[in-house]
């Protein structure tokens, strides 16, 4: 069995509210739009998915991992070529606030560049998490 892996990185911020809070505002898809510009500008529920037509990548699929009291907030992406990714997600306890660690992982074939357009998307969308949840 070949297990050679992927290039990962961990992108984390942390936000001055509680584990609750966070994991209640960002484990809700409708919430997405304001601060995942990476999945577009709107979601809409389909069945079991949430599907994104604007998004950056065209009409991507999301489906999350069920609502849980760990504070994971896996999910899957479908691009439009049908290849799907996995985005390990989670909210954690960091003192009287949270650290939101989002992992992401290298695709294959994919190129430094792409990888570090990516890792600077995701912090984007963790820094306007961030100023969301702070500014409440």
């Amino acid at each position: 069995m070949n297990n050679t892996g992927k290039e990962s990185r961990h992108l984390s911020v942390y936000i001055d509210r509680t584990v609750d809070a966070v994991y209640a505002y960002a484990s809700d898809p409708a919430n997405l739009p304001a601060w995942a510009h990476g999945l577009g500008d709107s979601i809409e529920k389909a069945e079991d998915r949430w599907v994104a037509e604007s998004s950056p990548m065209g009409r991507v699929t999301i489906t999350f991992t069920p609502r849980n009291e760990l504070g994971v907030l896996d999910h899957e992406v479908t691009l439009p070529s049908g290849e799907t990714v996995h985005n390990p997600v989670r909210v954690i306890a960091n003192g009287a606030g949270s650290e939101v660690v989002f992992t992401l992982h290298r695709q294959p074939g994919m190129s430094d560049a792409d990888f570090e357009r990516d890792a600077g998307m995701v912090a984007a969308d963790l820094a306007r998490l961030k100023e969301l949840m702070e500014s409440v």
